[in-house]
């Protein structure tokens, strides 16, 4: 009994929920990312093409400050959701 409580509040203490506000749950669509590295801090800037502008025009939508640590978390997590999904589809294409 000890032990399956404290494996239960080992997985409770694991657990993060992400709390989106209301203005928020929407998203923003961005088709355009710039990358700007320095010794203290990792840079992105999001943003999105806007079609048929001369000379080419993008609009900011969001820039994002991240440590090195958690830009490298980042870079895996977004390379393993990727070759996720990518295998979904070929798994389909398959079908």
């Amino acid at each position: 009994m000890a032990e399956e409580n404290n494996n239960n509040n080992n997985q409770n203490k694991n657990q993060v929920r992400l709390k989106v506000e209301p203005d928020k749950e929407a998203g923003n669509y961005i088709n355009a990312v710039s990358v700007h590295v320095n010794n203290n801090e990792v840079i992105l800037d999001l943003g999105y093409l806007i079609p048929n502008q001369s000379p080419t025009t993008i609009k900011l939508v969001n820039r994002v400050n991240m440590s090195h640590k958690t830009s490298e978390s980042l870079m895996n997590i977004l390379s393993n959701a990727m070759l996720d999904w990518r295998n979904k589809q070929q798994q389909k294409d398959n079908q």
